[in-house]
């Protein structure tokens, strides 16, 4: 398995144990469900009766008015009482293991490379961090919808990239599945896709 680098036309041996996997459905969304959990923000938060401000004196006397008992004016049937059951912050989890984990970003490489959506550069920057000069680079390659994985944290294209909705840079570090699928070009240096191999074997 090889794959040219569109810069400077060099055939690059692929691992065929990261990119000649078949495409497990069933387990890459099992692996972005969980993903997604883990980023749920889950700090909503309501008052209980117990929690809501006033008073704990009984309304009005329990017979003889003819009015509904009432026992608190904190009641969740009362405007302004607290509510039943009321929600709390919460911390959501579904855990996958790194196995799991590592086969599911094998498959979606797998699929991406015979998807012919995998872009190879021996190197890719600016010499500056303004948007145009990453638009204008991108533009050249007529590549809108794109993910750049980095084998290291380079400042001008992260500051470049900032505003830009359909371009977003990582590092092999960072990489997800939910990032993956998404763009519809990967973009990869010879140097991120060694290190991609070297995780993932």
């Amino acid at each position: 398995m090889e794959l040219l680098t569109k810069d400077s036309l060099e055939s690059v041996v692929l691992s065929e144990n990261v990119f000649n996997k078949p495409f497990k459905e069933s387990l890459i969304h099992q692996v972005i469900v969980s993903f997604q959990t883990m980023h749920r923000q889950g700090s909503k938060s309501q008052k209980s009766r117990a929690e809501v401000k006033g008073s704990n004196k009984k309304p009005w006397r329990q017979k003889g008015t003819g009015r509904a008992r009432a026992g608190s004016v904190k009641s969740p049937i009362w405007r302004s009482g607290g509510v039943t059951f009321a929600s709390k912050p919460k911390r959501y989890i579904k855990k996958i293991n790194k196995k799991m984990y590592k086969e599911a970003l094998r498959s979606i490489f797998s699929k991406l490379f015979y998807q012919n959506r995998l872009v190879l550069l021996k190197d890719f920057s600016i010499n500056n961090y303004k948007t145009f000069l990453l638009v204008k680079k991108l533009k050249d390659m007529s590549i809108k919808s794109v993910l750049i994985i980095l084998s290291n944290y380079d400042k001008n294209l992260f500051l470049a990239s900032r505003n830009l909705h359909m371009v977003n840079i990582c590092t092999t570090r960072s990489i997800n599945p939910v990032n993956l699928i998404f763009f519809k070009n990967i973009i990869l240096t010879i140097d991120s896709l060694k290190k991609i191999e070297e995780d993932l074997l």
